[in-house]
């Protein structure tokens, strides 16, 4: 008895040591005061939007002067945006670039009327912008697509989300309109 209870441990540790060596895509200092979480889904055309709109706003003025880092959540809506997110974080020292990449870029992946139509899309599409992966492996990863599930789990549990983006700002959900002017009056509260 006694070692099955050890051998259920040890699977147990190993299940939960194998989440923590994914990382989370992060923009900005690790160790900043202020953590902006946005928890998007890839397919999401107001995703994009932030990507191209108030992200590079918040980098240039908040994230790459160390104030505030940014955690990119999964909250995948759709199998495209659980693919798209297995691709990007799968591979830690590009993260961030494909995840990028894929907001900016949205129009030229989601493609196809099945898996694996949109499946083709996202890897020409990885192909094309030159990032070095194994699609086929990462695609099936299942400690990644659990880390996905669990992302998306946990902003329902914990912050309600059930849109995106939802940005949570030092573990409070932010309730305004999603803009750079808005986020902006926040930020400069907490500093």
């Amino acid at each position: 008895m006694k070692k099955k209870l050890f051998v259920l441990l040890l699977f147990f540790i190993s299940i939960s040591s194998s989440y923590a060596e994914i990382k989370r895509i992060i923009s900005g200092n690790e160790n900043a005061k202020i953590t902006i979480v946005v928890y998007e889904s890839l397919t999401c055309s107001h995703c994009a939007d932030f990507h191209a709109e108030v992200y590079p706003l918040l980098k240039k003025e908040y994230l790459d002067t160390g104030i505030v880092k940014i955690e990119f959540r999964h909250f995948p809506l759709d199998v495209a945006a659980f693919n798209a997110s297995k691709i990007a974080q799968c591979d830690e020292d590009q993260s961030l670039e494909i995840l990028e990449s894929l907001y900016s870029n949205q129009q030229a992946w989601i493609k196809g009327n099945t898996v694996e139509q949109i499946n083709k899309s996202i890897k020409k599409f990885i192909d094309k912008e030159g990032f070095k992966l194994d699609f086929e492996k990462c695609l099936n990863d299942k400690e990644v697509e659990n880390f996905i599930l669990n992302d998306r789990i946990e902003g329902t549990k914990k912050f309600k989300v059930n849109a995106t983006p939802t940005v949570i700002i030092n573990n409070k959900k932010f309730e305004k309109s999603l803009n750079y002017k808005n986020l902006k009056k926040s930020l400069e509260k907490l500093i």
